[in-house]
């Protein structure tokens, strides 16, 4: 593929930088190189001297001097190399992707799966592209595209994610016949969450998938499949990802380690061809330098819990780490089965939703109510319970919007059967 296209002036202008070059050069030296060039602080004069890691089974994951000093110190702008290559692996194993054995393929360590969908959002686009989406959609993914200036296109989803009938209808508006010339206006990429999406819990299925990948074929776009909640689907075997179907090298996934290792550790990774990849790189390299400063209280390097989720991850290996992850898919699943439950038992009559296949989310119409803003802005506190108003996922937040969505992360059930109680009672006198 030729990637000019989705490397916009300011993405191609950026340079790597020659101080992050011999950082990198440096790590990957014997201990006998002797190095003058580092502007790095010394170790030595840093308060923390070692730690130890307790885990949930038992074992602990041990910081001795040595390691610690390591932990606490500058690394390379992609990610530990311990890191991206066990994760490397799994994404072979999990994914298959056409073009890993022609390397094509890379990957980079990210502050989170956000942090790779701005930067990959500001490399691609530039005011007055157009970019297709299926809102309601993360808001975060709003936030950081609409200050670009884009023309965002909602394609129409339901249950099963976009519909790539209207995915179709929408891009007939361009001709065929002007892909791949000069100055056009067919869009540049798709954004999409695949599985459990934030907020509808929609899933994708395997077919609508093939048909949005041959349409990004024909048309020369790029497909953004950020994918936080793959690793929280709730049926085996786990859907086909984009990345699994892409022949040529157009896809950009992000995953994240928040929903099941730990959102504070902020860890994410970008997968994707390697030109594009490395532009994002380049950016790291002039932003945050390298997944940045877990707390600013302690003064902790992020790098130690790069280090943390190293170690764990290779005394787990692959099985334990997806053991892991079953354990983590059965809590979300009971999670799940008791917000039905209670939404069974108190909403029949005033709302309608469909049960998630993934994620953390379900996504309630409110019957008889136009728009939940007020609804749940103004009255929800006065009945103590709180949900999110459906119109902060829509591409127009100030659209009507009868959509509340309810998390189901964190309460507990006999919590969330109450709060249904009373978004019942908050309804009834509302409607």
């Amino acid at each position: 593929m030729n990637y000019s296209r989705f490397i916009n002036a300011i993405s191609a202008a950026r340079k790597a930088s020659p101080i992050r070059i011999l950082t990198e050069l440096q790590q990957r030296s014997p201990p006998s190189l002797i190095s003058l060039a580092a502007g790095a602080p010394n170790a030595n004069t840093f308060p923390f001297k070692s730690a130890s890691i307790s885990l949930k089974n038992g074992d602990s994951i041990e910081f001795d001097e040595t390691l610690m000093k390591r932990a606490l110190q500058y690394s390379a702008s992609s990610g530990i190399p311990e890191l991206l290559s066990w994760m490397k692996d799994l994404q072979k194993s999990l994914h298959n992707p056409p073009t890993a054995g022609r390397a094509q393929l890379e990957m980079c360590v990210t502050t989170g799966s956000q942090e790779g969908l701005c930067k990959a959002f500001e490399m691609i686009i530039n005011p007055g592209d157009n970019v297709l989406l299926d809102a309601p959609t993360y808001s975060g993914t709003l936030a950081a595209l609409k200050p670009l200036g884009c023309n965002i296109i909602n394609i129409p989803s339901d249950q099963y994610g976009m519909i790539p009938k209207a995915l179709r209808e929408t891009l007939s508006q361009w001709r065929l016949e002007d892909v791949g010339k000069p100055n056009n206006t067919i869009p540049k990429l798709l954004y999409t969450i695949p599985n459990g999406g934030n907020p509808t819990g929609a899933s994708m299925t395997t077919e609508r998938k093939r048909e949005v990948y041959q349409l990004a074929q024909d048309y020369d776009f790029l497909i953004i499949e950020d994918d936080p909640y793959y690793f929280l689907q709730f049926e085996k075997p786990w859907a086909p990802t984009f990345l699994s179907m892409d022949v040529d090298g157009r896809v950009l996934r992000t995953d994240s380690f928040s929903k099941i290792l730990s959102s504070g550790l902020r860890l994410g990774f970008v997968t994707g061809p390697k030109p594009l990849i490395d532009r994002i790189v380049l950016h790291i390299q002039a932003s945050t330098m390298h997944t940045s400063t877990f707390t600013q209280a302690s003064g902790t390097e992020e790098h130690i819990h790069r280090l943390l989720v190293t170690q764990l991850l290779q005394r787990w290996g692959q099985e334990g780490f997806l053991n892991h992850i079953d354990s983590v898919v059965e809590f979300y699943r009971k999670q799940r089965d008791a917000m039905l439950s209670s939404a069974d038992k108190w909403l029949q009559d005033v709302a309608e939703w469909h049960m998630p296949a993934a994620g953390m989310f379900l996504w309630i119409k409110v019957k008889g109510i136009q728009d939940t803003h007020k609804l749940i802005m103004e009255k929800a506190l006065e009945k103590e319970v709180l949900l999110v108003p459906g119109g902060v996922f829509n591409i127009d937040s100030s659209e009507p919007c009868p959509y509340v969505r309810a998390a189901f992360s964190l309460s507990s059930p006999e919590q969330i059967d109450q709060a249904f109680q009373r978004l019942h009672a908050l309804i009834k006198e509302s409607v």
